[in-house]
């Protein structure tokens, strides 16, 4: 068992967005996966997890990953370079009390992407998508609050991104973690 520090950030309000001064570069584009499958969602997933322990969605279905992905308010957006995925972000949206509180579920950059300046920019997209969410999902009521969760086995450059563009900690704990090997297959042996 590892203990590990679970950092909860927050934004009540789009003008809390402190944006990236350095834009993506011209080679560099952040789109909307629309229909996102399941498989591509799991290979982003990976594709930056696999070093940092991402772990938790390994065990899901098929079928369980294509539920948080079809959820009204969930979207997947990529950071593509040169033609090719670099980093993404999954926004996931919870209404209550009238109100939309979307949550970046994850975000991240593959590990050759990093150290080049590009997560300030991603995280910039990922918080005014965030934001903007009701304008591509009218049904859905006003965006109140934005919120996401880092811990000690992410980056070390995640937390000092999140204050740097304006989220603030709400919250934050410590927990006893067991380490799993981030390496599995496509989808799990027992899934059916």
């Amino acid at each position: 068992m590892t203990h590990v520090t679970v950092t909860f950030l927050q934004q009540l309000s789009a003008q809390e967005l402190i944006s990236s001064s350095k834009p993506l570069p011209a080679t560099a584009s952040i789109e909307l996966v629309e229909h996102i499958s399941p498989e591509y969602s799991r290979f982003l997933y990976q594709s930056v997890g696999s070093d940092l322990n991402w772990t938790d969605r390994l065990t899901s279905t098929r079928d369980q990953w294509k539920e948080v992905l079809e959820r009204h308010g969930s979207e997947t957006w990529v950071l593509y370079q040169a033609g090719a995925p670099r980093g993404y972000f999954e926004l996931v949206t919870e209404t209550a009390t009238g109100k939309s509180e979307v949550e970046i579920f994850y975000f991240g950059l593959f590990p050759e992407a990093t150290g080049q300046g590009l997560g300030g920019a991603l995280l910039t997209e990922a918080l005014t998508q965030a934001w903007n969410l009701t304008r591509r999902w009218p049904s859905l009521p006003e965006v109140s609050r934005v919120w996401l969760h880092t811990c000690s086995l992410d980056s070390d450059a995640a937390l000092p991104n999140y204050l740097a563009r304006g989220l603030k900690v709400y919250r934050t704990e410590v927990e006893d973690s067991e380490i799993s090997d981030a390496s599995v297959g496509l989808w799990p042996e027992n899934a059916k």
